[in-house]
């Protein structure tokens, strides 16, 4: 196990990424911004205060429930009312995203309703796309091999980036 990220250097990606998402929103008043269930959600949560602490754009931040190992077994539920997604702009954010299996069936969902623009963010991206997924930020693109794992934990109050 090794150490990729600690608590400041994920600090550091989490408020540049929260600037830019300011930045390429900035003709926008509200955005939406869903985490995939789990660690997408705390991340999102994370980058929610950024941009609230360095705009005057108003974040509403959701919950997206996906199983994320067979996301078509599943109804994916938002904790907000999907209808509010229409002309809105949305950005879906996880903490790691590999073969791009559980953003595309969370996009999936978003294009249920007619929104204005969507744009993905992850904290880690080790580009091992079996899905025509791309992230639109990132904080740190990674050059790993199929049998690593990447793991964040956000649930202490050192948080951290494992290699597996």
């Amino acid at each position: 196990m090794q150490t990729i990220l600690d608590k400041k250097q994920i600090d550091q990606k989490i408020i540049r990424l929260g600037h830019q998402l300011i930045e390429e929103a900035f003709d926008q008043e509200e955005i939406y911004l869903g985490g995939i269930v789990g660690n997408g959600y705390i991340f999102a949560q994370k980058l929610a205060e950024v941009i609230q602490q360095n705009s005057n754009l108003k974040i509403v931040c959701f919950e997206i429930k996906i199983n994320k190992d067979e996301p078509w077994s599943e109804t994916i539920l938002f904790s907000i009312d999907q209808k509010l997604l229409k002309n809105s702009y949305v950005i879906l954010a996880d903490d790691v995203v590999n073969s791009g299996k559980t953003m595309q069936y969370a996009l999936l969902k978003f294009l249920e309703q007619a929104t204005k623009a969507i744009k993905t963010v992850a904290l880690i991206d080790r580009q091992h796309r079996r899905y025509p997924i791309k992230t639109d930020f990132t904080g740190l693109s990674l050059s790993t091999t199929l049998k690593n794992h990447v793991e964040v934990d956000f649930n202490n109050k050192d948080p951290k980036v494992f290699l597996y």
